[in-house]
């Protein structure tokens, strides 16, 4: 895939930026045409009350699976260099970063992307959470949490090359593209039984394409360019922090991926509600639902840091190339939620 067409006129970074908005923005255009919620979806699961969100999910999490390891059996995407399966991992990280994660996406009415896409449509609690969520993230980052962040992630940590599933289990990518065929079955399955509208099947594909076109990308990008630009895909803690520093630090910060990704979710998702006619103001109705959005936005900012991804990070993107430490992120936000669900809102309402 020859991208001089791209790097020659606008230059490495310029270029990586603007794969960074674009597939932002699209992909924030079907995460809100097509509802697109992991708490959701595990609320869903855990309550047995209904499949419409976990079939938009699942249609999102099967179709970024098939796609990436499709783009790796032509040959076209290579996972190793990512951060994701070329570095030291942690275990206990991602367990408990995933857990906490969970815990905050359930109190938080929504993961760090639903935010920005709810945010982006005028939904202020969803915009105060955001940015708490941002400035906590920063602090783990290389802040007051960050000695915290170190030392639960030094408890269990595994080398890198024991991060591939696919190479643990030798599977290869044809197993892989197996795995995505299965979800990609479950998700038929749950659609039919919830009569899934049109957009949830094809938003959520969507979303699912956007995750592996930032890997194909990226990696292309980085094959071709003559700075150093690292292999990634769609997350939303690290961007978060690295876009909030943007407004907060000196000007000069050098133009990457993660500063194209975040304004372009809003600017998609801002489109599509504008042409659903969906946007409005919202607000808290009292102290206690600011208190419950204030500390789920903390619980998930650092448990996505810690866990080095969010809901789309670990859980989709992460995920997609069988990174182990995603997989265990993503299990914990699972856990997570339904213990929050149960002993905090009891099940009473639905998602």
């Amino acid at each position: 895939m020859n991208l001089d067409f791209m790097l020659e006129p606008l230059g490495d970074r310029p270029s990586i930026a603007l794969i960074g908005l674009l597939t932002g923005t699209l992909f924030g255009f079907f995460a809100q045409r097509s509802r697109f919620c992991l708490r959701s979806a595990t609320l869903e699961f855990w309550r047995r009350s209904g499949t419409e969100k976990l079939a938009v999910w699942l249609f999102a999490f099967s179709s970024a699976v098939l796609t990436t390891q499709l783009f790796s059996l032509l040959g076209w995407f290579d996972a190793s260099t990512s951060r994701q399966l070329s570095s030291r991992g942690s275990l206990s990280g991602a367990l408990v970063g995933g857990l906490l994660f969970g815990i905050g996406m359930v109190l938080a009415r929504g993961c760090s992307s639903r935010m920005l896409v709810l945010a982006a449509n005028g939904n202020l609690r969803a915009l105060l959470a955001g940015l708490i969520f941002a400035v906590t993230a920063q602090a783990s980052l290389a802040g007051i949490l960050a000695p915290v962040r170190l030392w639960i992630a030094n408890w269990w940590t595994v080398a890198p090359e024991t991060r591939n599933l696919l190479g643990l289990l030798s599977l290869g990518h044809g197993g892989g593209l197996l795995f995505g065929l299965l979800w990609a079955a479950a998700a038929l399955f749950f659609a039919r039984r919830a009569r899934l509208f049109a957009w949830g099947l094809w938003g959520g594909i969507g979303v699912g394409l956007m995750v592996a076109l930032a890997w194909l990308l990226t990696y292309q990008v980085s094959l071709q360019a003559f700075e150093p630009i690292p292999v990634e895909a769609l997350s939303f803690t690290g961007p978060s922090a690295s876009t909030l520093m943007l407004f907060l630090s000196p000007p000069g910060q050098p133009l990457d991926f993660d500063l194209g990704l975040v304004p372009g979710v809003a600017l998609g998702s801002f489109t599509a509600a504008w042409r659903g006619k969906e946007l409005k103001l919202e607000g808290f109705k009292d102290g206690h639902s600011m208190r419950r959005y204030i500390f789920g936005a903390m619980s998930m900012g650092f448990g996505g840091m810690l866990a080095g991804g969010c809901a789309v990070g670990a859980g989709i993107s992460g995920a997609a190339i069988f990174a182990l430490t995603a997989w265990l992120t993503l299990i914990g936000m699972w856990l997570g939620a339904g213990l929050t669900d149960k002993l905090v809102d009891k099940q009473g309402k639905s998602p």
